[in-house]
């Protein structure tokens, strides 16, 4: 018996000291923080914000013109023209290469890096102005993107497929948060990943989300934490086995002692 009792005495031991510090992601002084305060000025930049392109953007472009009195439409240049097409967002349309540029016919290389979608449809369409009448071009970037990670049903890569998206349309997205979920603390991670501007968003309180912003941008990485008690759950899974296996083997000899004990 007192063998059985020092065998439960370390499961406690062991099950009050678990911890979730290996599991955790991101871990450092934002664990501990605030949710973070967005001003009215930064709330109203990024309501506004639109996307410009960068290098190894994929970016699809549709160049028509209009011929003659029968106002007939021909297309010049489209995604597929660039041998690139296929797949949507990983391999469709041009990429942008390094120096911020790509090639296209007619006018060659033409540099669209730090142009949004419509700057630089009515920069091509002054560009072909060259060569064609009446031309009419159309920019989409096809690339954008928000990595989801953590404790939702279905983590990925989620593509922005108007422009902007939402915390609560990507956590949708993502077939919402496990029951693990730690919804007041959501991490998201924005810019250089070495030095990345970290922002915690809490879910459950109403006055924090008026203080805070929820838009997302492209290559926002969002991390939804586990709560603590799924450090329970994970501890239970692969250390009560071989305690479980333990206490079987050694069940019999308890036994056996208490029996000599009483027969004493």
């Amino acid at each position: 018996m007192k063998l059985m009792n020092i065998i439960l005495m370390a499961l406690f031991i062991l099950s009050s000291g678990c911890s979730l510090k290996e599991y955790r992601l991101f871990q450092g002084d934002q664990n501990s923080a605030e949710s973070t305060v967005i001003s009215d000025a930064q709330y109203n930049e990024e309501v506004t914000f639109e996307y410009k392109i960068q290098p190894n953007d994929r970016v699809s472009i549709e160049v028509f013109n209009q011929i003659g009195s029968s106002q007939q439409i021909t297309s010049i240049v489209d995604q597929r023209s660039s041998g690139q097409g296929g797949q949507r967002g990983e391999t469709e349309g041009f990429l942008v290469t390094a120096d911020g540029t790509i090639n296209l016919p007619l006018i060659g290389p033409v540099k669209l890096e730090g142009m949004t979608e419509d700057q630089a449809a009515k920069y091509l369409m002054e560009e072909y102005k060259i060569y064609l009448r009446n031309p009419y071009a159309i920019v989409r970037i096809r690339n954008q993107r928000i990595i989801m990670i953590g404790e939702v049903n279905k983590p990925g890569v989620i593509p922005i497929t108007n422009g902007t998206m939402n915390l609560i349309e990507a956590i949708a997205r993502s077939g919402d948060m496990t029951d693990w979920a730690m919804r007041t603390h959501i991490v998201v991670l924005r810019g250089d990943l070495r030095k990345p501007e970290v922002r915690i968003i809490d879910l459950t309180n109403m006055s924090a989300l008026s203080l805070s912003s929820l838009y997302l941008r492209d290559k926002d990485i969002v991390y939804v934490q586990p709560r603590s008690a799924k450090g329970m759950q994970l501890f239970t899974q692969e250390v009560l086995p071989p305690f479980s296996l333990i206490s079987g083997i050694l069940t019999p000899f308890v036994l056996i002692d208490t029996l000599k004990n009483s027969n004493n």
